[in-house]
């Protein structure tokens, strides 16, 4: 149970983190901050949380834990506002959907702190954002990933993996390297992918036409570029060594379907899709 539990960045993430405590009642005060005043009084309206501050500093202040929601470029300036008014016993932990960046911002600024911080990744995202969009339910058998340092206190540890198990989730474990490895390919990429496709159509001078007749394969493959900007933009800068070599080797890909369309390989082309296709049936499988 958490006294106090403060969320910096009350959105689909912070406040489904805040909801799905509170409906498991392991909370008992939740404070949240932001830049926002309408976001927070929405917060407030849904109940998502008790009260809200747009001053991080004060508000940390007798917090057991502290869940840093915001995109990977403002953690930074976040950790040092907060860093000298942390409590003794103060738990740190953060949502970010890259892990060496916020290690190294948390080895800069809270070096005090260092062993009650656990970095963290719940993969749970939506292309909705915002608090209006946060919902109790959102972790329930989704994975969160903790990325523990040498430093990282094991009770520190044992109350995220006991909050998250709470919230539903599966939670599991990773270093900061594996994990930015990891999701430069299965999430990142995609994200990219999407955002380039939606806007390369975008661009094209009967624009309107194209967009007028895409339809459900369209529409799923590119669900993901409703995402915030601002967000990917951070994400793909801090990840930026990793998703270059991923990039490369989707287009060493699509250099390769290319050759095989010029070609007139239909064979070979065959043989690429069914086992894409098997791949992704295998994948369905297991999640």
């Amino acid at each position: 149970m958490l006294n106090k539990l403060v969320i910096i960045g009350v959105g689909l993430i912070g406040g489904s983190f805040a909801l799905a405590l509170r409906e498991a009642g392991l909370v008992r005060e939740i404070v949240g901050v932001g830049r926002s005043l309408e976001n927070l009084s929405a917060a407030l309206g849904t109940y998502v949380i008790d009260s809200a501050s747009q001053n991080a500093a004060q508000a940390v202040q007798g917090a057991d834990l502290v869940l840093l929601a915001v995109p990977v470029g403002q953690m930074g300036a976040t950790m040092a506002a907060i860093a000298p008014h942390l409590g003794p016993t103060t738990v740190i932990s953060d949502v970010g959907s890259t892990k060496q960046d916020v290690v190294a911002l948390a080895k800069q600024y809270l070096a005090e702190n260092l062993p009650r911080f656990v970095p963290g990744h719940p993969i749970a995202g939506a292309e909705t954002s915002g608090v209006k969009a946060a919902r109790g339910d959102l972790f329930r058998e989704r994975n969160v990933v903790l990325t523990p340092l040498a430093e990282t206190d094991p009770a520190a540890q044992a109350l995220l993996t006991s909050l998250w198990q709470g919230c539903g989730a599966k939670v599991s474990q990773m270093t900061p390297q594996q994990h930015d490895a990891v999701f430069a390919a299965v999430s990142h990429l995609p994200h990219v992918l999407a955002f380039a496709l939606v806007d390369y159509i975008a661009t094209q001078p009967n624009a309107e036409q194209l967009f007028s007749f895409a339809a459900s394969g369209f529409r799923d493959f590119t669900r993901i570029a409703g995402s915030s900007p601002e967000m990917w933009r951070d994400i793909c800068l801090a990840n930026r060594d990793a998703l270059l070599q991923q990039i490369g080797g989707y287009e060493q890909e699509l250099a390769r379907i290319k050759a095989l369309i010029a070609a007139g390989d239909g064979a070979g082309l065959a043989a690429l899709f069914g086992h894409a296709r098997d791949a992704r049936q295998s994948y369905l499988k297991n999640i």
